[in-house]
């Protein structure tokens, strides 16, 4: 018996290994005849062998060159170090002004006048006229600032809800801060390219340049600058901190429940160079993380939102012996200072009491006298003061600060006062140390109620002193946006798969290809850790960390390694050898990292034309360049903002606008491509033209691409959406890749193409493109990628023609596609269908449809699995676990719960959701059971063996032998990336699972108990901030002063 074993057993004189070659005849036919058509067809509407043709002719006068690696990434990291410095100088502006502006000013307290306040501009009242602190604010949109409505002119100052908008305080600094007005717009005009300027005042409010659309409560009432990272970071010193909490029997029911506010505040204070741990006492010792028994750990977002988890588990019981928690404190800041680990600058204990029956000198004697280099702040929770006076004490005599908390709206702006302490030495140092904070995600609602998104990195941030006294007037600061960091990438000189990053001291990415800060694509909702995505966990093959560490700690290096590239959304994978060039920005805490394949990727060519000749070949109609590459940089200056790149190119080459700054060498190759792919455009014409050719339309249209940016389009059928667009990031060249078709193409054997369904269009159909090189050895650079893009429906149709051929002199085929005891698919390299008789399962995984037949080239080796790594992934947690109802059975977190689903509700349901359903949000959380959290998985991805042309084999199903010739066939369509796969369906193999592409959760703690904890106390490489000013004399001495006084 055979594939078609009933027709084999009715032929007596056909034995069944005659049927047998004739039936892989067959598919070799079938393969064969639809492999040459595809080819003919797609080299024909693509005009391949032109392009190659073409850029063969000027071989001998081009040079090809291997990149120095090295020279490259300190080219970059120079011109990095440049533009950081502007946004520094801009600061700086700000800071002096404004230290100027407070000196001159005298403070009033019956100081009245109108200010432009952000929540009540352009707002009018019942008699039509603008309110008070409103008035008319002029605004309108502007493309520079994503298209929001801003007020170039003008700042506005937001002020928290809970502070008087006329407090004289508030009017004095607002007050004499409008002369920042001044000194933001001529910032604006030297630089064109800031984007927010800013001045958080030390007194509540905030003044925002440009002044935007009109801020809603909701935002006010979230927002005190004074809270935010970045101010507390450009206030304070890197500091170790060690908390503790009083669990005894008298801190039962509202009191506990303040304390753990009280914790969480202070963990909301604590920024990436800060460490530390949170203890537990009564009449025994709590870590409330029983595996940090005796460390510290880095305060980044993942460790905090661990202890606010734990917090809940905290219980009041017994008594409180202070004097053993105190001594654990010291103890551990001791231990972990010596170490170096740590923030090796301040150091604080927080204590979170409701009082203290003595003062506990002796212990202050052994651990902290006399050089008080542990700053006690403690925390009198509830409304009685019966043991204040020895807490008060403790904080006078340890450089720290007293503060009661009686109720949860007195938690925060408690907290808060220590930072003041802080950052008293670094005020009367007089220090204005530059600070760089970590990026971040910036989304707004424009006018057309659509979010806009931003990566920037927040910010470059200086302190503004009152002149000649220790006194913090505030912080002031720009964004910058990361985008203008991509554009200085020479993405041309990467190469198709190079590509340029950069990290933090504490290795977190300001930028790569592979950060991905959003939910996933469509969405606007930021993940939860996006911004501390460390380096490591994107580029995982370095399972040692030498990259990365190398560049924490500011080296100058080179490393290789073998990396699995995902691309197409994750679904397909390449492989391929990178060498890796880093270096150190200087002036800021960053380093730059340049990434190159070896290979093709490790060599670029230069060309030359006539500047006359190249223009020509630029200037025509279905060229366009790379939006996100900068040839010529228009936004230096006002006046060339309004130019294209092309405009630009051609006013520079022709020396009429020689201000403009250009990569003069790069306009040089992309002239020489403009020429030298000229002649495919009359080539399309003419075949768009001539009527007897692609008839039914079924080839849409032809493209091209170069690696110098330029691409040129024509549509064969004009109505067609053209896919080559903006909103198809996969499929354009911008600041971080090159188009998919174009790298895919770059790994195919010259000469063939690889044909693919696109994912990311949503559109049906079929996109074949091919790599063109200019010489013909490994060292040639991949000059071009050329290609078309044509209906589904056509390219299967042209599938199911060459099935249907055999070799039968009276045309009987004895094997067909349309027999009903066979399954015939169309697969590609990664695995996914193109062609099937089931419509629904075109774009599946061919291992979700036929698993047993998966299973086996598995097996065979015809294709392999690639296991891949996702440390940036969400996975559906159900809230009706075991952990969360017995979360919830505390009345405590049944509050934090309910205030949690409002804050969800509230972010969830914005001006976008109301005008844009958000399907995806529904998704993630069905009927509110569900919700997306990070985590860590692993998915595999599937290649196919180059080497392996045809490969038959059998399955055994399970009472239901599929042996009778053989269970399936698989045949490469020449010169493609594709198989052919014939099916035997005569067996039922459903009882075999699929083989699937679904990612798995790596859950650490099922290997075994202590791995989740020896991940919690890892601590990986950081470089420590150069600035630190723990303490200063005179510190001491007005707090001594002050708290005596109060005292008294």
């Amino acid at each position: 018996k055979s594939l078609l074993g009933d027709k084999a057993g009715n032929s007596d004189s056909l034995s069944i290994h005659h049927f047998f070659f004739l039936f892989l005849g067959s598919v070799k036919l079938w393969a064969s005849a639809f492999g040459g058509e595809i080819k003919s067809l797609s080299a024909k509407y693509s005009g391949s062998q032109l392009l190659q043709k073409k850029y063969k002719e000027p071989e001998k006068s081009v040079r090809v060159e291997e990149i120095d690696g090295v020279k490259l990434v300190k080219d970059l990291a120079v011109k990095m170090e440049e533009m950081f410095q502007r946004k520094a100088e801009a600061t700086r502006r700000l800071v002096e002004a404004a230290e100027e502006a407070h000196h001159q000013h005298e403070d009033n307290p019956d100081l009245q006048f109108e200010y432009f306040n952000a929540v009540l501009i352009n707002e009018v009242g019942e008699d039509e006229k603008p309110v008070e602190l409103g008035g008319e604010f002029i605004l309108e949109p502007n493309d520079h600032f994503n298209n929001l409505s801003v007020n170039l002119s003008l700042s506005v100052v937001q002020v928290p809800t809970n502070m008087y908008n006329k407090d004289p305080d508030i009017m004095n600094g607002v007050y004499w801060s409008e002369a920042l007005n001044k000194v933001f717009v001529e910032n604006f005009e030297r630089d064109p390219t800031l984007i927010w300027q800013y001045f958080g005042s030390a007194k509540g409010f905030f003044r925002q340049y440009p002044g935007e659309i009109k801020w809603n409560t909701d935002q006010s009432i979230s927002f005190d600058c004074r809270n935010r990272k970045w101010y507390i970071q450009a206030a304070t010193s890197p500091k170790d901190v060690v908390v503790l909490v009083d669990v005894s029997g008298s801190m039962k029911g509202l009191r506990l429940t303040i304390a753990r506010q009280t914790v969480s505040s202070i963990l909301d204070t604590l920024g990436d160079n800060d460490f530390f741990n949170v203890i537990a006492y009564n009449q025994e010792i709590h870590y409330v993380e029983p595996c940090l028994n005796g460390t510290l750990v880095r305060a980044d977002t993942t460790n905090k939102d661990h202890f606010r988890e734990h917090l809940d588990k905290l219980f009041a019981k017994g008594i409180g012996l202070l004097g053993d928690a105190l001594t654990e404190a010291f103890t551990i800041l001791n231990d972990f200072n010596q170490t170096g680990r740590g923030s090796v600058c301040s150091q604080a204990i927080m204590l979170v009491t409701d009082g203290a029956t003595e003062m506990y000198d002796d212990v202050f004697e052994k651990y902290n006298w006399p050089d008080r280099k542990v700053r006690i702040f403690p925390y009198l929770i509830g409304r009685e003061s019966a043991f204040a006076d020895n807490l008060k004490w403790m904080a006078c005599a340890n450089k720290g600060y007293f503060s009661q908390i009686s109720t949860l709206a007195d938690v925060q702006e408690n907290v808060m006062r220590y930072l003041h302490v802080m950052s008293r030495p670094k005020v009367i140092d007089h220090e204005h140390d530059t600070v760089w904070t970590e990026a971040y995600v910036d989304s707004a609602v424009s006018m057309s109620h659509l979010f806009v998104v931003r990566w920037l990195l927040n910010g470059v941030l200086q302190l503004v002193m009152q002149k000649n006294q220790g006194i913090l007037l505030g912080v002031a600061g720009t964004d910058i946006p990361l985008q203008e960091l991509m554009k200085l990438i020479p993405k041309h000189m990467l190469g198709i798969h190079g590509y340029a990053f950069a990290i933090t001291n504490n290795g977190y990415i300001l930028t790569h290809p592979d950060l991905r800060p959003l939910y996933q694509e469509g969405q606007r909702r930021r993940k939860p850790y996006y911004s501390s995505v460390d380096l490591s966990e994107v580029e995982w093959e370095d399972k040692d960390d030498i990259l990365r560490n190398a560049m924490v700690n500011r080296r100058t290096g080179t490393f290789s390694m073998e990396v699995k590239r995902t691309v197409d959304l994750g679904r397909r994978v390449l492989k391929m050898h990178n060498d890796y060039y880093y270096t150190d920005i200087k002036g800021t805490p960053f380093s730059v990292g340049v990434a190159l394949s070896r290979g093709h990727g490790k060599y670029f060519f230069r060309g030359n034309v006539s500047m006359d000749a190249g223009l020509r070949g630029l200037e025509q109609p279905d060229v366009a360049l790379a939006d996100e590459w900068t040839y010529c940089n228009t936004e230096e200056k006002h006046e060339h903002r309004h130019l294209t790149q092309i405009q630009a190119i051609k006013l520079f080459m022709t020396g009429r606008r020689p201000h403009l700054k250009c990569d003069r060498e790069l306009i040089q190759e992309v002239l020489f491509d403009a020429v030298v792919t000229a002649p495919l455009k009359s080539y399309w014409n003419s075949l768009a033209l001539n009527k007897s050719e692609n008839p039914d339309k079924g080839v849409e249209i032809a493209f091209l691409g170069t690696r110098t940016g330029l691409s040129r389009t024509n549509l064969f059928v004009p109505t067609v959406q053209n896919f080559l667009t903006a909103e198809d990031e996969e499929g354009v060249f911008n600041a971080d890749h090159f188009p998919l078709w174009y790298r895919r193409a770059a790994e195919q054997v010259p000469g063939t193409f690889v044909y693919s369904i696109p994912f990311s269009t949503g559109t049906l159909v079929v996109l074949a493109s091919t790599a063109i090189q200019l010489l013909d050895d490994r060292k040639s650079p991949i000059v071009a990628a050329v290609g078309i893009q044509m209906k589904l429906e056509y390219f299967q149709r042209k599938f199911w023609t060459a099935c249907r051929q055999c070799t039968a002199l009276d045309g009987k085929c004895i094997i067909s596609c349309d027999s009903e005891d066979i399954n015939c698919y169309l697969i590609d390299n990664n695995g996914f269908i193109l062609v099937t008789e089931e419509q629904s399962q075109t774009g599946l995984f061919f291992g979700e449809v036929e698993g047993a037949v998966m299973s086996k080239l598995l097996q065979m080796g015809s294709f392999k699995r690639i296991n891949l790594y996702d440390y940036q992934a969400l996975c559906r947690e159900y809230a009706g676990s075991s952990d969360s109802a017995r979360t919830l059975s505390d009345p405590f977190s049944m509050v934090k719960w309910l205030l949690t689903e409002l804050v969800i509700f509230l972010l969830e349901f914005n001006l976008y959701s109301w005008w844009n359903v958000d399907l995806s949000v529904k998704a993630q959380r069905p009927h509110g059971k569900t919700m997306m959290v990070p985590c860590d998985t692993e998915y595999p991805a599937f290649v196919s063996e180059r080497t392996i042309k045809e490969t038959t084999g059998s399955i055994d199903c399970g009472g239901c032998v599929r042996y009778r010739l053989s269970s399936f066939v698989i045949q490469q369509i020449p010169s493609s990336n594709l198989f052919m796969v014939v099916v035997d369906n005569k067996c039922d193999c459903s009882n075999i699972d699929p083989v699937t592409m679904d990612p798995i959760e790596i859950k650490y703690i099922l290997y075994r108990s202590s791995l989740k904890c020896d991940r919690l106390k890892l601590q990986k490489d950081r470089k420590k901030p150069e600035s630190c000013h723990p303490f200063h004399p005179e510190v001491g001495e007005t707090f001594l002063f002050t708290q005596s006084k109060m005292l008294s």
